[in-house]
């Protein structure tokens, strides 16, 4: 029990390392594997019952993600292209033979460059051991030369495989491919594997109680943590100060206290995604996007999109827009006594305020003066991996999950959906940190928001999936509202889209579209990092940059300079790279587009009477 489970090439020349895989206290660790295996065979039962309740009529489909018939398109091209099957095989013995002479050649003293190295960025093997440990090594080499060879191997598979089929091919095998890693695992994880042994197992036994607290007791479903629950809404996170002045079935609309003495006469109407919850925008105050737009000047309004339930599931997209934007835009000149107001649209909330502008200019409504899109698409036809939840037995699978569910998709389901775009990130690193290094999970705002879900109404979800993601019906105009025809060609308001560059659910090249969709002058820009870094980047933190390229579109000072180039890529090749954060050009394109400076407004000063402090009741019920 006290040997080496693994030989210790090291161990020879350094005896100091000797005691690293070694059992502290056997008897400890005999009881504490004993505790392990009882209370896992007890959870393996469970599952066991609970699988079979599915598999005989119990709730859900069973193939929610359409892997069977993904896999089956795939065994058949391969069927049909034996030769691009041999020739992968035959690259993948050839590079394991050099693997095996690469480690023999370590292990007889010598000295040699590894066969195969992790991805740039990929921080799954910076524990020491998986370079410095022959046995690991090998480990690490050979699991990166299989995962490359399957993901590869299908991306050469040709045949009848049409682009969405092979995009969902090549993604479910790259997830495959990370479930599979040998960081997953006890044995062969050199970080978990010491700490098991040092701790006598003491890891695996805290690491089962975080499992057991992460299940859910009715339904079995996990959600794991990545913060610790240490934060309170309005207390030490949500914390800008202001008003709630305004409240429907759908909106709760926030307006907050200048800190400023004088204002711009236009104020500012933020729509968050109502698929996450309005505070990304306001953290923590160092990287408050809020505060930091009302200390430029700006009166700050900002719809809290209601956590629905059942009794909302048949609002629909177009009650979205008018519950929405068109009683908040409303509400913002009551509260204001200004027509014209400046807008933004985040995600989700930007995709349904494109659509809303293309209504407006179809009906002679000129109440918006200008839109601001934080990583919002309009055309979906490069939209990222989020496409390959998206086909019909995908989309009648989510329809019976949310009739089940009595109408609505419930938050955790959507939030593992984003969190599989990044899997070792956002599920196995966290897999390895709570569940087999047994450690409590840290406090951190970003992820606490993360896990903080929103529950997805069914008319209004299966409509954003069916007419934006599967049949993009804005972008070619084939989208009506009311029996009106949405055509963004008609929006003649001033646009600025912001992107980012590693944006893995609005990818830039989606977003680019978007300058040859509207009619008026539009500002492009792409921004370091991704989805919510790219957007929540403070001046304040001198972090990341920002492209932009004054010969395309419009400057900020609104004058279009040029035509957009027909692709993302021609207009990269001449763009400057600026060093921060892109807020301050935001701020130079917006602040020529909102009129004089007037005095401050105090929420409640105009038509409309304040409800209660900020953030409001709406953003603190809780999904499941």
């Amino acid at each position: 029990m006290d040997g080496l489970p693994f030989p210790d090439p090291n161990a020879m020349s350094q005896p100091e390392n000797e005691n690293r895989y070694r059992i502290g206290d056997p008897a400890e660790f005999t009881r504490n594997m004993m505790q392990v295996g009882q209370q896992s065979q007890r959870l393996l039962a469970d599952f066991v019952k609970r699988q079979t309740a599915k598999g005989s009529g119990g709730a859900g489909p069973l193939d929610p993600l359409n892997l069977t018939g993904t896999f089956t398109a795939l065994l058949k091209s391969m069927a049909a292209n034996p030769a691009v099957v041999m020739e992968a095989q035959f690259q993948l013995w050839r590079d394991y033979m050099g693997l095996w002479e690469q480690t023999a050649h370590r292990m007889l003293g010598g000295t040699s460059k590894p066969v195969v190295a992790p991805a740039a960025g990929d921080k799954r093997f910076k524990d020491k051991d998986w370079e410095e440990n022959q046995i690991f090594d090998f480990i690490k080499q050979s699991y990166l030369l299989t995962a490359n060879w399957m993901q590869e191997t299908v991306a050469k598979v040709d045949g009848d495989l049409d682009i969405k089929t092979r995009k969902r091919i090549e993604f479910y095998t790259k997830q495959f491919a990370d479930a599979i890693a040998p960081t997953n695992f006890v044995m062969t994880n050199p970080e978990v594997l010491r700490t098991t042994l040092q701790s006598n197992g003491e890891n695996l036994v805290k690491g089962l109680n975080n499992l057991l607290e992460d299940l859910d007791g009715e339904s079995g479903q996990l959600s794991i943590r990545q913060s610790a629950d240490a934060f309170r809404i309005g207390e030490n996170i949500a914390t800008a100060p202001g008003k709630v002045v305004f409240r429907n079935a759908l909106i709760e609309l926030l307006q907050f206290d200048p800190t400023t003495e004088k204002v711009y006469e236009k104020p500012l109407l933020i729509f968050p995604p109502w698929i996450n919850k309005f505070y990304i925008l306001d953290l923590r105050p160092e990287n408050s996007f809020i505060r930091w737009a009302v200390a430029q000047g700006y009166t700050v309004f900002v719809a809290s999109w209601v956590n629905p339930d059942r009794e909302l599931a048949q609002k629909g997209f177009q009650d979205y827009m008018r519950g929405g934007i068109f009683a908040a835009l409303d509400a913002v000149r009551d509260a204001t006594g200004v027509e014209k107001i400046n807008t933004i649209g985040y995600c989700i909330g930007g995709t349904l305020l494109s659509a809303t502008l293309a209504y407006m200019a179809a009906t002679g409504d000129e109440r918006v003066n200008s839109a601001t899109f934080f990583a919002a698409q309009a055309d979906f036809s490069e939209a990222g991996d989020l496409q390959v939840f998206i086909d019909d037995e995908q989309l009648e699978s989510m329809r019976q999950t949310m009739e089940a569910s009595g109408g609505v998709l419930e938050g955790k389901k959507m939030g593992t959906t984003f969190n599989m775009l990044r899997a070792n990130d956002l599920i196995w690193s966290f897999v390895v940190s709570n569940y087999l290094l047994g450690k409590e999970p840290a406090p951190f705002d970003l992820l606490y928001w993360n896990s903080d879900t929103t529950r997805m109404p069914e008319a209004t979800h299966l409509f954003y999936l069916r007419e934006f993601y599967k049949n993009n019906a804005l972008s070619q105009g084939k989208m009506t509202f009311d029996n009106v025809k949405l055509d963004l060609k008609k929006v003649k308001a001033p646009i600025y889209l912001q992107s980012a560059k590693e944006d893995h659910i609005a990818p830039f090249r989606s977003v680019y579209k978007s300058t040859r969709l509207f009619g008026g002058p539009v500002r492009f820009i792409i921004a370091g990092s991704g989805h919510i870094a790219g957007v929540i980047n403070p001046p304040s933190a001198k972090k990341y940059q920002y492209w932009t390229n004054d010969a395309a579109g419009a400057g900020t000072d609104g004058k279009i300079k040029g035509p957009y180039p027909a692709t993302v890529e021609e207009w990269q090749a001449g763009t400057v790279e600026h060093p921060g954060s892109w807020w301050g050009d935001w701020d130079a394109w917006l602040s020529k587009l909102s009129g004089k400076k007037i005095a401050a407004r105090v929420p409640g000063d105009g038509k409309l009477k304040v409800l209660g402090d900020a953030p409001g009741t709406y953003v603190k019920v809780k999904a499941g």
